[in-house]
């Protein structure tokens, strides 16, 4: 087979420890007893149609599809196999639980067969790191120095080290952003910085810097003083605009603690505030985390009480359209009750058309769809919880073979 690449001999190892038995075909055919004549598909197609099959099965049955034969193997390891893959529009996406605060280890669900894997992720050193990710690439940063800044793709575990970005070096609050451009498979990170202003708790110097994969470059995109709001650890890239959580730093209502400012990535002019942008949450919240759902911003959000803002009592998501948010679901009180003590702050990410919930204090899962408006529990973890303390956290990530840093 012409072309032929390794990255298929790299990932088996990992995800073929997750990947249980299949029932044959035989097994699943109700006629018990009654003699089938079968006719081999191997025998009957030819390579390119065989190919573009192959392409539309999840990425563990691939990997499963390349240990039936040579021919089989050959064809999943080929250039032209990957070049059927990138057009399969996408696969659900995976969530990637971490079951150690100290290093990066854990599993990744995968929500189309229902099955946890264990692999192991390239570069990341802690699950401290802050991490985001795009379309089949994820992007890691150290949280100490916030100077080592890695992009790989956790499948094909193929990692780049990017050049450390410029600004401040010790920031208080730092989030970071990726967007991968799904048909140049160029992609652009952001990293919003806030540091106090000395002497001034009600001001914070933010700061914006973007790096472009194909420019290799870092640039300074914006610089700012907030009065009385400070940004935080969330932001996401949706069709080109950056979107930044900001907090308040006092002296509003108990009830208007958070709120969401804009900066459009391709636009070089440095007129006007980014505080002009200023959107408010739709409701008081104990946390928010945003997120790209096909270019669209979603924001996961808990409710907190009225009488006490800070209390958490439910959890929305919200569609921002334009400069106006519109509900999509609250989760219904019984799979709030199943996480057990819900904490305040939580985690959750999204992509294509799936959401998780997941609570840290303990490794459930909760995954929601956007198209069909329904909830469900995951598989359990393969995990349980050692001690009281224990956190548990991750982030979502959508499998992609054919994508490179």
């Amino acid at each position: 087979m012409e072309g032929e690449t390794s990255w298929i001999n790299d990932c088996f190892d990992d995800v073929a420890r997750g990947i249980g038995e299949f029932d044959s075909f035989s097994e699943l055919s109700d006629e018990g007893s009654k003699e089938i004549n079968a006719v081999s598909l191997d025998l009957i197609l030819p390579d390119d149609l065989l190919e573009r099959i192959l392409a539309f099965l999840p990425i563990a049955s691939i990997f499963r599809a390349g240990s039936v034969c040579k021919r089989w193997s050959e064809i999943v390891s080929s250039r032209r196999f990957l070049w059927n893959f990138s057009h399969v529009l996408s696969q659900k996406p995976w969530y990637f639980m971490f079951t150690s605060s100290n290093e990066p280890i854990g599993y990744a669900y995968d929500p189309i067969l229902r099955k946890w894997y264990g692999i192991d992720l390239p570069c990341i050193e802690t699950s401290s790191w802050f991490i985001a990710s795009s379309r089949g690439l994820v992007c890691f940063m150290d949280n100490d120095s916030r100077s080592e800044l890695y992009v790989c793709n956790p499948i094909t575990k193929c990692c780049k080290k990017l050049e450390e970005p410029p600004g401040l070096k010790i920031a208080d609050y730092s989030a970071l952003a990726i967007s991968v451009n799904r048909m140049l498979h160029g992609y652009t990170i952001s990293i919003v910085k806030s540091k106090q202003v000395p002497g001034n708790f009600f001001q914070w110097d933010l700061s914006i810097y973007t790096y472009n994969s194909e420019t290799r470059m870092w640039v300074a995109s914006w610089s700012e003083v907030l009065t009385g709001w400070r940004s935080g650890d969330e932001s996401v890239i949706c069709d080109g605009v950056l979107y930044i959580l900001i907090y308040s730093t006092g002296g509003g209502t108990p009830e208007n603690r958070h709120g969401l400012i804009t900066h459009n990535l391709s636009s070089r002019s440095s007129h006007g505030l980014l505080i002009r942008s200023f959107i408010p949450v739709p409701c008081p919240l104990t946390c928010g985390r945003l997120m790209n759902l096909k270019e669209k911003l979603v924001m996961v959000g808990g409710i907190g009480k009225q009488d006490r803002p800070d209390i958490i009592k439910g959890i929305g998501i919200w569609v921002l359209n334009g400069k106006e948010w519109q509900e999509i679901a609250r989760m219904p009180h019984k799979f709030f009750q199943g996480f057990g003590e819900f904490d305040d702050v939580f985690a959750s990410s999204g992509t294509d058309d799936l959401l998780y919930i997941q609570s840290y204090g303990a490794p459930a899962l909760l995954v929601f769809d956007m198209n069909q408006k329904q909830w469900k529990w995951s598989q359990k973890c393969p995990v349980t919880k050692r001690f009281p303390l224990q956190l548990f956290t991750g982030f979502c990530f959508e499998p992609r073979l054919e994508i490179e840093p």
